[in-house]
């Protein structure tokens, strides 16, 4: 054994929560952890959404090394509303790493929101995406990143008269957030925001606009008032061919077909651009399927939200199911042992129980599983055929994977 190890073995750095006379040395390490300058505005907005109370540290001395915050937030789930716990912020300080830090962090956080008892999940959005399965978090949606040529694309003529409106977000703010909460009724995996997470959404600090404009934004207006609105910014460019401008969008929602069709007839005409690029569109997403050639689109998939059952009945319970479900499923959970043993899920479209129970399981698999089939975009079939869930009793897995399914395909428009 080195002396650098003894040493580290004979100090073990103090995990403790957060107080508000922590934020800056916190708000510093984070900047560097993702490689970001130190950005006054960037910190004045994260400090409206960091809440102390809710956030772990690791500490050396008087430095912080370590850290994780879970926002309080609801998420949209099958056939309801849920508190989850929004994890941001996680990361330990590159001069401690291979201590076995962010694994306190992260088992400290999961059990902290298990015995408050009052968010049942837990999401994240992972920047590498290997290290979160092992505390029990699973892939709950995914996402489509578009990259359009303008000139091979068309979308149907419009069927309906409507109106466009641009304008800055700030000021069409109550418009998008009208339409924000309309939409997020029912989409799972999209989550409240308050004015301070608006504010993070729509955060436009000159020093990450990489040669960009300003964000802009263009709401629809149909017979009943603003009913869709996409939010974006350009970024010119000429080649010898002539223009070849980019429109990146960062958020387009609508509450109906018409207004949908219409902002994206607006994004892909706008003049001297030739490629739209959107980051954030569901696997089942309509552009799909109102595009003349989808193969236009470009389409890279990508994960989206990670997802972890906090406390595995009240979660199941909560949910709805697309079909008729009574199922025991056998769950593993090394992290949180409250989750783990037999539990009976029955219900349907209109409720559903989760008790435990003595009898026999019909499915077996990891509380990951769980955490990926919840929000209805990953098929417990499919688990299954990777080896990951397995079916005890025959005939009882595709019952289970149909009502664990749900009819629009989980989605999250924003990283947190």
């Amino acid at each position: 054994m080195n002396q650098l190890h003894r040493t580290h073995e004979r100090r073990r750095a103090p995990l403790r929560p957060a107080t508000p006379d922590d934020f800056l040395k916190a708000s510093n390490l984070l900047f560097g952890l993702f490689h970001h300058s130190v950005d006054q505005d960037a910190q004045d907005l994260d400090r409206q959404v960091w809440e102390a109370d809710r956030t772990l540290l690791v500490t050396d001395g008087d430095e912080v090394v370590g850290h994780t915050f879970a926002a309080a937030r609801d998420i949209t789930v099958p056939g309801g509303v849920l508190p989850a716990g929004h994890i941001t912020g996680v990361g330990v300080a590159p001069t401690h790493r291979r201590r076995g830090l962010l694994t306190r962090l992260m088992r400290r956080q999961l059990r902290d929101l298990h015995d408050a008892g009052r968010e049942p999940l837990a999401v994240l959005w992972a920047s590498e995406a290997r290290i979160y399965p092992r505390f029990g978090y699973g892939l709950a949606s995914t996402r489509l990143e578009l990259t359009i040529d303008t000139r091979e694309v068309r979308l149907p003529e419009a069927t309906a008269a409507g109106r466009l409106r641009v304008g800055a977000p700030a000021d069409l703010f109550p418009e998008l957030s009208k339409v924000y909460d309309m939409v997020r009724q029912e989409r799972p995996g999209w989550s409240s925001r308050d004015e301070g997470w608006w504010a993070q959404v729509l955060a436009d600090s000159p020093g990450r606009r990489d040669g960009a404009t300003e964000r802009r934004a263009v709401v629809h207006e149909g017979e009943g008032g603003v009913d869709g609105y996409a939010v974006w910014r350009t970024k010119g460019g000429w080649n010898h061919g002539g223009p070849n401008a980019e429109v990146h969008v960062s958020e387009i929602a609508a509450t109906d077909p018409v207004a949908y069709a219409a902002l994206w007839r607006f994004l892909l005409g706008i003049d001297l651009a030739r490629t739209v690029t959107y980051g954030f569109a569901a696997v089942d997403d309509p552009l799909l399927y109102l595009a003349s050639d989808p193969r236009q689109l470009n389409t890279h998939f990508s994960d989206g939200l990670w997802l972890r059952v906090v406390d595995l009945p009240a979660a199941l319970a909560a949910r709805r199911y697309a079909s008729d479900v009574d199922v025991v499923l056998e769950v593993s959970d090394p992290v949180l042992p409250e989750n783990a043993g037999r539990w009976r899920v029955t219900g349907g479209p209109g409720g559903a129980a989760c008790e435990r129970v003595d009898t026999e399981p019909d499915l077996a698999c990891d509380i990951a599983d769980i955490g990926a089939a919840y929000l209805g975009g990953s098929s417990l079939a499919a688990m299954a055929a990777a080896g990951r869930v397995r079916e005890l009793r025959p005939g009882t897995l595709n019952a289970a994977s149909t009502a664990f399914g749900w009819y629009r395909q989980p989605a999250a428009p924003e990283v947190f």
